[in-house]
């Protein structure tokens, strides 16, 4: 499934934030071949003059045009000034059309979701957006199904993603999702920033530097990603703490945004995907080393999570060296 995301292109609107732009040129603009890693075919493509304004007061020049986006497996939409109450050009809504018509994915970061509703495209679809613009969202696209507690939503062939940390989520969880976890971590790696987060919005809503304090969470948070071969509960984690298993569970929940069992889970999905890149090991053995009971187990949080069984992720993603 790599071979799906090759061609990648950036749509540029007047007063476009760098920031959020640059997430996508990061990921997906960096040529990573000396690393072993794919490289894609990346442009930036002016949607309304070739000379962009940018937040605060430079330009963006590009050779690339609305024709660009006819070639994309991937068009990324990034977040600008007034995106909230803004029209968009017609022929840009057109061309995003075309490209879902057509197999392409679209991504947008922030307020980018706009742009999509503005092209139909979130009708019927869950999608997010920055906390501050969600009810916004809600009410200028009513048909679209919008969850402003969450960090990114995956509802192929859309991803809409929160504010801009969120954008790196949601462009390494598609690279995850289509080229495997083992290429998301060294890309990760190099922008030093984490593969994957759980939690939502909410972590952020309500403290926005969320930290963990001398309360034994960020210590229990370690300790079980050492042991996520073990059954894990509640009890067990709020005692690694030295508290009780109600104050536990709500502070896990105001630190993480998610519960302990899910933030388990997602961890224990993760830790599969990079042994069966990696090893050689049965999917039952995968099982156990991740904590799963059996299998079967395993084999259904993988298709819950991932869309896919793990023999098929194994066939994806191992390298052609150990096939």
């Amino acid at each position: 499934m790599g071979d799906m995301l090759k061609n990648v292109a950036a749509v540029l609107l007047d007063n476009v934030h760098p920031f959020e732009l640059g997430v996508v040129c990061e990921v997906f603009g960096i040529d990573r071949r000396s690393e072993g890693l794919p490289a894609y075919d990346f442009a930036l493509v002016a949607a309304e003059s070739f000379s962009v304004r940018a937040v605060p007061g430079f330009t963006i020049s590009t050779p690339y045009g609305l024709d660009r986006l006819e070639d994309a497996d991937l068009i990324a939409v990034p977040v600008g000034d007034d995106f909230h109450t803004r029209d968009f050009p017609p022929e840009l809504l057109e061309a995003l059309r075309r490209a879902v018509f057509r197999g392409a994915r679209v991504l947008s970061v922030c307020v980018g979701a706009f742009v999509l509703g503005a092209a139909g495209l979130l009708d019927g679809r869950r999608c997010t957006t920055h906390w501050r613009y969600a009810a916004a969202l809600a009410e200028r696209y009513p048909k679209a199904l919008v969850e402003p507690g969450v960090l990114y939503v995956d509802e192929d062939p859309l991803i809409t993603s929160a504010g801009t940390s969120a954008g790196i989520d949601a462009c390494l969880h598609l690279v995850r999702k289509l080229q495997g976890s083992e290429v998301a971590n060294a890309i990760a790696r190099r922008m030093v920033v984490p593969p994957h987060r759980e939690g939502g919005q909410a972590q952020y809503i309500e403290r926005p530097v969320p930290e963990c304090r001398e309360d034994g969470v960020r210590e229990v948070l370690a300790w079980m990603e050492l042991h996520l071969d073990q059954d894990l509960s509640v009890e067990q984690l709020a005692g690694q703490a030295c508290m009780s298993p109600r104050t536990f569970a709500r502070r896990f929940r105001q630190e993480t945004g998610t519960t302990p069992y899910r933030w388990l889970l997602g961890q224990r999905v993760l830790f599969a995907q990079r042994l069966l890149e990696r090893t050689d090991d049965t999917v039952e053995a995968v099982a156990a080393r991740t904590g799963f009971p059996n299998a079967a187990a395993l084999r259904h949080q993988f298709v819950r999570s991932l869309g896919t069984t793990p023999h098929t992720y194994r066939r994806m993603f191992r390298g052609p060296a150990r096939l």
